[in-house]
Parts: C-alpha cells; sequence; structure tokens
C-alpha cells in the first residue's frame, strides 16, 4: 500500500498516497446531471474513477466510494442565471422534471452495468439533500461569507480571498479574474462577477422549487456536491475526483464553500481525468459534437464502420492514461480490438498450456512486481497493459513449443493475469472458448426453423416434427408463438 503515488492537482506533483484514517479511503467523485444520455466523454471520466476504485480495493483498502446524482440546481453554461438543465427538457418533452432524472438515471445506470463499472458504495441525489444544503448555507452566512438579496444567496468571494485563497486548485488569480471580467452594470444582484449562487430564488415559472428561509428556492450546483460529500465522508477526506472541466469553477468552488463552513481544506488528493475528444474537438453535448455508448453496440453512427463491444471500447479508454487525452477514431477502435481478441485469446489458450519443467523462462516474480509498478504510479493502465501483452507474447511461444513454463509459475500466471485483467482493468472475456461460433449456431437453427415452417404449410407434418424432434434431441428446444417460432438452448 505504502507504494501507490497519485497525481495532486493542487499540487501539481505525484504524492505518496497516506489515507487520513489506516486502512480506509473516502473518495468522492462528482456524478452526472440527469438531463439527457450520457456520452462516451462522461463515460470515459467515470470509468478512469472506477479503476481508482478497483485497485484501491485490491490493495485491501475498505473504501467509501461516494458517487452523486445532479437532479436539480445545475443550470445551462455552468452559469447562475437562466433555465435548469432537467427543468428546460421537461418542458421539451411535456413530462415532469422528475421522470426526466428518472429516464437518465436508469440510462446512465444501464450504460456503466454494460461497461462492467462497480457500484459505488453511496449515491446520492442533490434533490434528497436539501435539508443539508440549506444549513451549510445558514453556517456560510454565520461565518461572514455571503449575503442574501432579493431572495438569494451568493457567496462572497473577494471577502473569502481576503482571508484564504480562492483559485489555487485552478492556479488562477482572483485579482486577474476580476480585472478580465467586465462590471456587471446593475444587471445582477451580485456584488461581484466572481460570487456564485449558494441559493436562487425561483422565479414564479421555475418548476423545481423548495422553501427556505430566504423564500422558495433551489440550491446552487456546486453547494450540492460541497453537502454531500461532507455528510459521507466527512469535513476532510483522500480523494476527491471529477472530469478535467471541473476543475474551475465547480471545484474551485467546492474548496472555497468547505473552507468557508468548516475552516479546513477539504480535500487531500484531488484527481481530475482528462477529456476524449472527437474531430479534435472536446466531446460535449451542448455541441453536438458526441458519441453515444450505444452507438458502438449497434455501429448506427457515421463515426464508426461497424459495431463493437463494451469490452473494447473499455479497453480502448484504458489504453490512454486518465490524465492525457484520449482521440477517438474508428481506426483507433479497430487496432484496441485486435489487441483486445489478442490478449482473450492468449487467456483462453493459458489452462490448456503444458509445464513441461521446474525452471520457467519467463522472470514471473518479476512481471508481477513490473505490473504493480506500473497501478502503483498513478494508475498507469497503458503500461500495465504493455506489461499484460509481454505475457501474451511468451504465453504464445510455450504454445508453440519456443518456451517452457514451470507448473508453479503457470498457477501463478493464470491467477496474476485474471487478477490484472478482469479484477482491476474490469474488463470481461467476450470471446470465451467456443463464442465464435455461437452466431453460426443460431444462423442454422433459424435455418431450420424456416424450412420447418416450410414444411408445415405444405403439410408436411412428418418432416416438420423430425425437424422438432431432432432439434430437442441435441437440446435444442422450439417454441411456436403468435409471433413465430423461437429457440432456446438447454444448459448441459
Amino acid at each position: 500500500m505504502k507504494d501507490l503515488y497519485i497525481y495532486n492537482s493542487m499540487s501539481g506533483k505525484k504524492e505518496n498516497f497516506q489515507p487520513i484514517q489506516d486502512g480506509h479511503v473516502g473518495m468522492y467523485v462528482c456524478g452526472p446531471t440527469v438531463y439527457s444520455n450520457v456520452h462516451l466523454g462522461n463515460v470515459r471520466t467515470f470509468m478512469s474513477f472506477d479503476l481508482v476504485f478497483r485497485y484501491l480495493k485490491h490493495l485491501g483498502y475498505k473504501v467509501r466510494y461516494v458517487r452523486n446524482i445532479t437532479d436539480a440546481g445545475h443550470l445551462e453554461n455552468d452559469a447562475d442565471e437562466g433555465e435548469d438543465r432537467i427543468a428546460k427538457k421537461a418542458k421539451l418533452e411535456k413530462i415532469e422534471p422528475m421522470e426526466v432524472v428518472q429516464r437518465y438515471t436508469v440510462d446512465f445506470h444501464q450504460t456503466l452495468n454494460k461497461f462492467n463499472f462497480l457500484t459505488p458504495s453511496i449515491e446520492p441525489t442533490a434533490t434528497g439533500h436539501i435539508i443539508e444544503q440549506i444549513e451549510m448555507i445558514k453556517e456560510i452566512i454565520k461565518n461572514d461569507f455571503a449575503y442574501v438579496v432579493n431572495g438569494s444567496v451568493y457567496f462572497d468571494v473577494l471577502k473569502f480571498n481576503s482571508k484564504n485563497k480562492y483559485g489555487k486548485l485552478s492556479k488562477r488569480n482572483i485579482e486577474d479574474l476580476i480585472h478580465n471580467t467586465r462590471s456587471l452594470d446593475g444587471q445582477s444582484d451580485k456584488k461581484n462577477p466572481q460570487d456564485f449562487a449558494l441559493w436562487k430564488k425561483a422565479e414564479s415559472q421555475h418548476i423545481m422549487r423548495w422553501p427556505s428561509p430566504w423564500g422558495d428556492g433551489f440550491p446552487g450546483w456546486h453547494l450540492e456536491c460541497t453537502a454531500m460529500s461532507t455528510k459521507y465522508l466527512g469535513k476532510r477526506f483522500d480523494i476527491h475526483g471529477g472530469g478535467m472541466d471541473l476543475k474551475f469553477p465547480h471545484h474551485e468552488c467546492e474548496i472555497a464553500q468547505s473552507e468557508a463552513c468548516h475552516g479546513n481544506n477539504p480535500v487531500n488528493i484531488w484527481m481530475h481525468a482528462n477529456m476524449l475528444t472527437l474531430n479534435g474537438q472536446k466531446m460535449a453535448k451542448s455541441t453536438g459534437n458526441y458519441i453515444l455508448p450505444n452507438d458502438f453496440f449497434t455501429g448506427n453512427s457515421d463515426h464508426l464502420t461497424k459495431k463493437y463491444s463494451a469490452s473494447v471500447v473499455r479497453f480502448f479508454i484504458l489504453q490512454a492514461h486518465y490524465r492525457s487525452v484520449l482521440d477517438f477514431s474508428n481506426n483507433a477502435l479497430l487496432a484496441s480490438e485486435k489487441g483486445y481478441n489478442k490478449l482473450m485469446e492468449s487467456i483462453n489458450i493459458l489452462p490448456n498450456l503444458v509445464a513441461n519443467k521446474e525452471s520457467s523462462d519467463f522472470d514471473l516474480e518479476l512481471w508481477i512486481k513490473d505490473c504493480f509498478k506500473a497501478m502503483n504510479d498513478d494508475f498507469n493502465s497503458p503500461i500495465l497493459i504493455a506489461e499484460l501483452f509481454r505475457a501474451v507474447k511468451f504465453i504464445n511461444q510455450v504454445k508453440d513449443g519456443l518456451a517452457s513454463i514451470s507448473e508453479n509459475d503457470l498457477k501463478s500466471m493464470i491467477h496474476n493475469i485474471n487478477i490484472f485483467v478482469f479484477d482491476i482493468l474490469g474488463l470481461k472475456n467476450d470471446i470465451e472458448v467456443g463464442a465464435e461460433h455461437k452466431g453460426k449456431l443460431k444462423e442454422t437453427v433459424d435455418l431450420l426453423i424456416k424450412m420447418r415452417a416450410e414444411a408445415r404449410l405444405d403439410k408436411d407434418f412428418d418432416l416438420s416434427d423430425k425437424i422438432r424432434d431432432r432439434l430437442a434431441d441435441i437440446g435444442i428446444q422450439l417454441k411456436d408463438e403468435k409471433e413465430g417460432t423461437t429457440f432456446s438452448i438447454e444448459k448441459l
């Protein structure tokens, strides 16, 4: 455990990870705003922290992983004015806002399940923590870092900065920010342009609203994460993660709110996953430059030449380090598919290898150390994958009789490859032995079903029954229904 180094966005360097409480890790990751389908760029961010979660668990830590659902308060363009993203979608689709929330929360969970994500320990919602947010606002007002205007509450950035440091995470200078921002010209309730909303007064047309000491309104987006992380992880916890685009202002505001409320820095290590680009531009719903996960499963996209499995896409994403920009292309995905197939084929070969001598032509202990060294170096999945392919090369050499492996090393290699590939990287084996024949089997049975249907139309019931009975003999059951004939295969 002591060898794990994590890049801290706050310090700008890799730091030896030392949890606040020995053997325990508290980790908070900003979850989705559920107003639309999750796109592949979103998936990449959450996959980065799924990898972190998996590895910390493998190291033996008891991890409390909190990933929220934003179901209110996130306005268009991440601003303090304008429409709530969810409420806007509800108006467009002429349904209740919570119907929007339900629909896209389900989609989010279904998508992540397809990519074999582990479920977080706690998944709180913003609307489920309105009371906590109101109480936090009261405390910030009490500490003189917020002010009330016309039913809204704003965080006083200048006053906070006079005693603390606003902008330390993103390395921004508040004086420069103010200098480069136009004055408000009396068009806003804010004292300063950089102030941000803790609570917004709900206008008469605003659908999502709650009572508060300052009138009916809704919480600020930044406040929601601060309230939920504090409730479940405490005033100070180990890791806070999210996309690179959240560093400013969202995470910067989270720090300011926590310090204004509790008087201490809330997080030991800030982690930020980099973006996934498409056509050289950031993947984003707002610009229309994105690709949905389901597009990969169907192949119905101008960006794709064929369909791909979720495991191939996961493998593609993990081939890049979480802090590096990953550019999507169909050619890159095709290359990843070849690599993925090669890896899984080698894993399928492993149990059938013949151990023929006591010593091996492969330093297995060193290889295991190198695999852990990669993950201990800020969760370096591409280096781990490179090490896995070093093992793949050796496995194929043993298969071809060009190298030898001892019985103990073979057992150890099977055990450790399974750990690195399935437990840590979270891949699934989509090309298990015999899987390549499943498609051909379906085609064959469908052909026999068609022949049987033609025989019945010709009143050749002997042939029809013969086809049904022979299929039943080999464990394939036909079921005649109004919609047509289907089949099922008996499990042996």
